[in-house]
């Protein structure tokens, strides 16, 4: 993803690496960014990214135009991660 944050005229491009999970609940396809807490859902795995990816850049846009984008950049621009799974008695 691309995102374009504007500062004093200046066009500075950046490339995010974000997180997707994505399962099946009630019939479709949930996608979610754990990093942005954004959702979005779609008829297969393929749509649900896709929607999701959408669904984060109008996040990213709007988190822009507000003036809010340099709050949630530090928390997202990290290319570390761990993505594991685990299992808990229920």
């Amino acid at each position: 993803m691309i995102l374009r944050a504007s500062a004093l005229h200046n066009i500075v491009v950046k490339k995010l690496r974000l997180s997707a999970v994505i399962w099946m609940e009630k019939g479709q396809y949930v996608s979610k960014c754990p990093e942005l807490g954004v959702a979005s859902v779609g008829d297969n795995p393929r749509e649900a990214l896709e929607n999701l990816k959408e669904a984060v850049e109008l996040y990213l846009e709007n988190a822009e135009a507000l003036g809010m984008i340099e709050e949630i950049l530090p928390s997202v621009e990290s290319d570390e991660r761990y993505i594991t799974t685990i299992e808990v008695g229920a």
